[in-house]
């Protein structure tokens, strides 16, 4: 299908496109480069729902005052163990980082700690800070929320009441071993897959999303409503709603993210939002920093790696098709993608193209 078509882009040559895009948007060069960054880390691992795909809608919301450039970390309270941040509607590849290296800081001194952030911009791939703790030799754990980000029925609903409310886990990595990294939404698929989907990419899996007479779709109009090729694309426009993934399981996980990362932060759940701004989208994320070296777990990332290929020895229940640990795909994904480029669904390009040229930005 002409639409299945793929734009092939260099890794180096895309990340420097988009840094000079988000420059051109009004961000200051570092910040820019850093956003372009973490957004290509996503298409790298194969995560293209929360890579360059995402560059139009930030553009927007800079633009319209729902994201701010130059944001810092602002410390509500904090002891040794823990801190309550609020991002004050800094991109998410700013304030995430800042809020990491607090919690790898006070893990390292106190062999533990909590960091629960509020009010941060799109947060991007989750698994990009549990790779930056497992760096520091930290096993993490992160629940988020989106505030005002109704997008997910519950089970045995139809009306939106979560997000797609993403839950990691990351362990360090022993050697050249890659890392474990457990990253997921707790939808049958992120919004960024519908986004995909709706700009010719992979289609849904069956039973994705649902209408509000209780139909099942993999129609990306259920989410958006009518679809403009190359253009925005408003989640807030469809009548119906993205499915939790295992029915009442992860209905259940991805309320407990709305718990802890909406409200024991002290930020919003994705609704309603008492006092909050509404039609202002954050992201809560309540993260947990473990030091292996404190609870005596000698050689831990090799007993883990040792594990982990005790697993990977199962036989196949495909032949020829072998059993992965997490994080093996995206570890796989990056070395292809480095070497052989980034592969854009058309209408995702396209679009690339048209915020550069509005912006006046020269395409590569």
């Amino acid at each position: 299908m002409a639409d299945l078509e793929m734009h092939v882009v260099p890794a180096a040559t895309l990340e420097t496109f988009v840094a000079d895009i988000f420059y051109k948007a009004g961000c200051e060069r570092v910040e820019a480069e850093r956003i372009s960054y973490h957004l290509m880390g996503a298409n790298l691992t194969g995560h293209d729902s929360h890579g360059i795909i995402r560059t139009p809608r930030y553009v927007q919301w800079l633009q319209e005052g729902k994201v701010h450039a130059g944001q810092k970390l602002t410390i509500q309270t904090e002891s040794p163990t823990h801190a309550v941040v609020d991002g004050n509607y800094g991109f998410g590849q700013s304030i995430g980082p800042l809020a990491v290296d607090l919690g790898i800081q006070k893990a390292k001194a106190a062999g533990m700690s909590i960091i629960a952030l509020r009010h941060s911009g799109h947060i991007g791939r989750i698994g990009d800070w549990a790779e930056r703790a497992a760096a520091q030799g930290l096993v993490s754990i992160h629940f988020v929320n989106v505030a005002g980000g109704e997008l997910v029925a519950p089970y045995g609903g139809v009306d939106r009441r979560f997000s797609t409310n993403p839950m990691c886990v990351g362990v360090p990595a022993m050697g050249d071993e890659p890392m474990l990294l457990l990253d997921f939404a707790t939808s049958m698929v992120a919004e960024g897959k519908v986004l995909v989907a709706s700009n010719g990419g992979k289609p849904l899996p069956e039973g994705a999303l649902i209408e509000p007479d209780g139909t099942l779709s993999t129609n990306p109009t259920t989410l958006y409503g009518p679809l403009t090729p190359s253009g925005p694309r408003d989640a807030g426009a469809g009548k119906g709603a993205l499915r939790a993934f295992g029915d009442h399981k992860g209905s259940g996980i991805a309320f407990m993210c709305e718990i802890l990362a909406g409200v024991l932060t002290g930020g919003e759940t994705s609704g309603p939002i008492p006092g909050g701004k509404r039609g202002q989208i954050s992201n809560g994320m309540f993260s947990i920093y473990l030091d292996p070296t404190h609870f005596g777990a000698e050689g831990f990332a090799a007993r883990a790696a040792e594990y982990a290929r005790y697993v990977k020895a199962s036989r196949p229940s495909e032949p020829g098709v072998a059993v992965q640990v997490p994080g093996e795909k995206e570890a796989h994904t990056r070395a292809e993608r480095l070497a052989n480029g980034v592969p854009l669904q058309l209408q995702t390009w396209q679009a690339l193209l048209n915020v550069a040229e509005r912006l006046g930005v020269p395409a590569p």
